[in-house]
């Protein structure tokens, strides 16, 4: 090689180091000027959540493992799985240093100026998890998609995903940790569209054992694990499926797997096991004494369900039946079984037979057509828009697990970002109740506004090549009915005197009018995916 040739090579190099180091800067910097701008949201409203955390630290620092999940001193008991408690335990060894009284049992709703400062920061710090997820993932569609628009792609996403509205309202205000735990799940995903599928069951394992909730999105990984990795084979070094057929099944690969998950849960359970308490662990982690709806109703076919009674009551008076109303019970705000007047009672194995006849179209279509992990990223949005949709005692906030997900194919392809749009805006939307202090009602509407001014823009100028967002004339007018039903809510409903008569009816019209749309957008998502149309789809988002 000559002396020019070296030089060159070594200018190239350079050259690449220095990006790279400039494209490290300028991420650390977005991140923390997130972070300071989270800091903002320190004094703001706090849910019993809050106070649920911090009897958590108290109970993990105060009480051997035995007695964890036992202890009832205060209505908060401990009802997430073992690792989630280990993890309030690792994060209760620094409260005590900050603040002693955090870690008090008896200490109910206690929340010091310390206290407040010590869980929001927890929060922020947590979401480094998410942060060093959402570069890997970004890192993979780089190296997958070689056009010269995926840098601003990848940008888009970092944005979508860091200041999701969802996160911000649910994890900085409500008070929760989403966003470590979407980290968690995101990893999987990456790790699983790389194709190392043990590193991405073992993460999944990780996750279940952090929070249940992401039992909904399991058939998705059961299914296609099941299908790629114990039928294996191989195209230029990428792992697909094989035949299902008895002669390409890989019983290694099957043991492998199971080992694998079963590691995870023997040692997030075999505390437990040893103590003859799983029983009591999985009694406070599966209640199904809660009842069909949640606080107020999710934006699901519950609620439409629970409105569809409302109107066989008011018609069966008009006709004069006699029927009891059970107004009180279904929207109070106070978590109960439910008593339908006139439509039949829905018992969970009824929800549980529902989710399940949602999800088996996808489970079906990845078996007989596993094409590529894009195939498992779709099962998996479809597994937890169903559960949304049907799964017993859903709580609102659970529709993060449809948008984040649902926000990685967006980037990529046009008619997957009309979804997106359809369902990020609505299902934000529903989540405005849970602030409900007029104090915080400036920053719910600027935060509403940036994240759907955002991903608006995005979809016209990085994904949809020409520069529309894909929505017909009927889906623009159903979501600029948001405005006119949020004047409603906030404004009208208690100004017209029926806040004292009506008090519930806001929340019943949000959850309503939000559920139409996502039930829209998930019939919408099933259609694209069943018929196939999103191959071409894809391949011209590639090629823009």
């Amino acid at each position: 090689m000559s002396k020019s040739s070296a030089y060159v090579n070594f200018n190239v190099r350079t050259s690449r180091r220095m990006s790279s180091a400039g494209e490290v800067l300028q991420q650390g910097l977005f991140v923390a000027l997130i972070s300071i701008a989270k800091t903002l949201l320190f004094r703001s409203y706090r849910s019993t959540d809050f106070e649920v955390h911090r009897n958590w630290l108290a109970i993990t620092h105060s009480l051997p493992v035995s007695r964890w999940y036992f202890e009832d001193t205060s209505e908060w008991t401990l009802d997430y799985p073992p690792f989630f408690a280990w993890f309030e335990w690792c994060m209760s060894r620094v409260a005590v240093l900050v603040d002693p009284n955090i870690v008090v049992l008896q200490n109910l709703n206690y929340a010091g100026p310390l206290c407040v400062l010590f869980q929001r920061s927890s929060v922020i710090v947590t979401d480094l998890v998410l942060v060093y997820a959402v570069h890997q993932y970004c890192q993979w569609l780089r190296q997958r998609v070689k056009v010269s628009a995926v840098g601003s792609r990848t940008l888009f996403l970092a944005v979508l995903i860091l200041c999701n509205f969802g996160l911000i309202v649910v994890d900085h205000i409500h008070f929760q940790y989403n966003g470590f735990l979407m980290g968690i799940w995101l990893l999987s995903i990456t790790r699983m569209m790389e194709g190392r599928v043990i590193m991405a069951s073992l993460l999944f394992a990780a996750l279940l054992n952090f929070k249940h909730i992401f039992l909904y999105v399991g058939p998705a990984y059961f299914i296609y694990l099941f299908r790629v990795y114990c039928f294996p084979s191989r195209r230029r070094g990428v792992l697909i499926a094989a035949p299902a057929s008895l002669w390409n099944f890989s019983p290694v690969n099957l043991v492998k797997l199971g080992v694998a998950v079963l590691a995870v849960f023997a040692v997030s359970f075999g505390p437990f096991i040893y103590m003859g308490q799983v029983q009591q662990v999985l009694s406070r982690l599966f209640p199904f004494k809660r009842g069909l709806c949640h606080a107020y109703w999710a934006p699901n076919m519950w609620a439409l369900y629970n409105i569809a009674d409302k109107f066989a009551i008011f018609a069966a008076r008009r006709l004069g039946v006699d029927v009891s109303s059970t107004t009180a019970s279904l929207t109070s705000g106070i978590v109960g079984d439910v008593e339908h007047a006139v439509l039949p009672p829905v018992p969970p194995i009824a929800t549980a037979g529902l989710t399940l006849l949602a999800i088996l179209p996808s489970m079906y279509y990845v078996w007989r057509r596993p094409v590529g992990p894009e195939s498992f990223l779709r099962c998996l949005i479809l597994c937890a828009f169903s559960s949304f949709l049907f799964g017993w005692h859903v709580h609102e906030k659970a529709v993060i697990l449809i948008v984040i997900p649902l926000s990685l194919l967006a980037v990529e392809q046009t008619s997957v970002a009309r979804v997106f749009l359809l369902l990020s805006t609505v299902g934000h939307y529903s989540l405005f109740p849970l602030l409900f202090e007029p104090a915080e009602a400036p920053i719910k509407a600027i935060l509403m506004l940036l994240s759907v001014l955002w991903a608006f823009y995005g979809v016209r100028h990085y994904v949809s090549p020409s520069g529309v967002t894909g929505l017909n004339v009927v889906e623009k007018l159903y979501l600029a009915g948001l405005v006119p039903l949020h004047i409603y809510c906030s404004l009208i409903h208690s100004m017209i005197g029926l806040q004292a008569t009506l008090p519930f009816l806001p929340l019943m019209m949000v959850s309503v009018y939000c559920a139409l749309g996502v039930v829209y957008s998930w019939l919408l998502f099933y259609h694209n995916t069943l018929s196939g149309h999103w191959w071409g789809d894809e391949t011209k988002s590639k090629q823009s």
